[in-house]
């Protein structure tokens, strides 16, 4: 039997999960036992598509009225990796030294495991809270994102179930508990960029027509020009070219192909749509007419929670207990908020990020205690009124 207010058992139960996305392996069942004494009603929603896997999602209700305070997370971990260069079980939930060891333990079972703690304490205290406080967990976060926390919010959505403001669990200090809450995110796009040429023997160049150079010049134009300077709120955009694939083996043959792949994060002077419009603008300039393609892809939007009461409640429970005011931030790559913002007024708060997705992955005992105290308190002042009717 777990106990339901204790954060560091209830995130050791989680890591012994193995749910390397998109396994399970029983963590969803856990969150849902963990939620059950306060009474939350947990619901399970399954989702597939065609070459996709079938991804487990749970969304858990304490409450009929409004408002609707949601929690989102993800019990999906990444790959342990080399497992040779961990010194702990990765999936064992060991401590030593006062440090939580395993996959997830920050990216972001540790997190979840937190704000179930902190909600059985709220309504022990309080069994009569004026509202509702709901959990959407995902395992797809850490996949391609096609069958969690987007379809859980169209279901939602279809039954009129609304939610009123949400807090993302993703870890979101970089040094120490109270560095930052994110109150945005810059958006995310990829590109495939294929440049055509004529295959043919490298010693007559003039019977072939090689692509390498041409996609050369033109991933050139791509990184140096600048696309922004930033803003208010958010860093300046950047491209980042991350893979470069010629199909060929041989030393004396030209290609008949080159490819790149890019990423770029853009800010919020630009849509998704003029981000596109910008690429293919560089490609073409630099192209002098060669034969070259994009294909985009991506899930991720720029948006922006402006500070409001909800972001100030939750900056005053992190005060409260750290002693740090926390920095209002847009950084970083991207999360489930992306889907979320669509629906209700969404921050990010979690554990310090230092060691997500690295080996030996851990968090501090007494940070997942500090973390619980502050959703409690997060939790009980958004009831009080202060993160109702924010705005934002």
């Amino acid at each position: 039997m777990l106990n339901p207010t204790d954060p560091v058992a209830l995130t050791r139960a989680l890591i012994r999960c193995k749910s390397v996305t998109p396994a399970d392996d029983g963590a969803l069942d856990v969150v849902s036992r963990a939620l059950e004494p306060a009474g939350f009603r947990s619901e399970r929603m399954i989702f597939s598509e065609p070459g996709t896997p079938d991804i487990d999602n749970l969304y858990a209700r304490r409450g009929t009225m409004g408002p609707n305070l949601c929690f989102a997370g993800h019990t999906d971990v990444v790959p342990v990796g080399d497992a040779k260069a961990w010194t702990r079980d990765p999936f064992g939930g060991e401590i030593a030294g006062g440090l939580l060891y395993g996959r997830g333990a920050v990216d972001m079972k540790g997190g979840i495991a937190c704000f179930i703690a902190a909600a059985n304490r709220v309504l022990a205290k309080n069994p009569a809270l004026p509202g509702s406080i709901s959990l959407l967990i995902t395992g797809d976060e850490e996949g391609p994102s096609i069958n969690g926390t987007v379809k859980v919010l169209d279901r939602l959505a279809a039954r009129g179930e609304k939610l009123d403001a949400c807090l993302v669990g993703e870890p979101s200090n970089p040094h120490a508990l109270g560095d930052e809450i994110k109150i945005g995110r810059r958006g995310s796009l990829n590109a495939e960029l294929t440049v055509s040429g004529k295959q043919g023997h490298a010693a007559y160049p003039a019977k072939a027509d090689n692509p390498v150079p041409k996609l050369i010049r033109m991933l050139h134009r791509l990184t140096s020009q600048q696309i922004d300077t930033g803003t208010a709120n958010f860093q300046p955009s950047n491209l980042q070219v991350t893979v470069l694939e010629v199909p060929n083996t041989a030393y004396n043959v030209i290609p008949a192909e080159a490819r790149a792949k890019l990423n770029i994060r853009y800010n919020d002077l630009h849509t998704r749509g003029s981000i596109e419009d910008w690429v293919r603008l560089q490609c073409e300039a630099a192209a002098c007419g060669a034969s070259h393609a994009l294909v985009f892809s991506g899930t991720g939007e720029v948006f922006l929670t402006s500070p409001g009461p909800l972001v100030e409640t939750l900056r005053a429970a992190v005060r409260a207990e750290t002693g740090r005011t926390p920095a209002l931030t847009t950084g970083g790559g991207t999360s489930d908020a992306r889907f979320i913002y669509r629906f209700c007024p969404v921050v990010e708060f979690g554990l310090v990020n230092a060691t997500i997705h690295q080996a030996d992955e851990h968090v501090a005992v007494a940070d997942l205690e500090a973390l619980t105290r502050i959703y409690e308190r997060f939790i009980e002042a958004f009831f009080e009124g202060g993160g109702v009717g924010s705005g934002d």
